[in-house]
């Protein structure tokens, strides 16, 4: 009776197994999900969860970086200081 509970319960890990397998294989791609916790502003407990696909994730990341950028760039004053 051990023996059968065994081989059902190693049959059943099988789909588990591969599903995982199957997750690595995917780390490239654009599509999948990926969810962050952010701070909320103004509370220094609450946190909001946020799921984007990785490729929302990088065009946020390269919108970010050319703010930046930009924001460094322009002048500050009316006399450029």
């Amino acid at each position: 009776m051990r023996v059968v509970i065994v081989i059902f319960a190693a049959l059943a890990l099988v789909p588990a197994i591969a599903a995982a397998e199957e997750k690595k294989a995917d780390k490239n791609d654009p599509n999948r999900i990926i969810c962050e916790k952010q701070e909320v502003i103004g509370s220094r407990v609450a946190t909001k969860k946020v799921c984007l696909t990785a490729a929302q994730w990088e065009e946020r990341r390269r919108e970010d970086r050319e703010a930046l950028d930009k924001a460094q760039v322009q002048p500050r004053g009316p006399s450029g200081s």
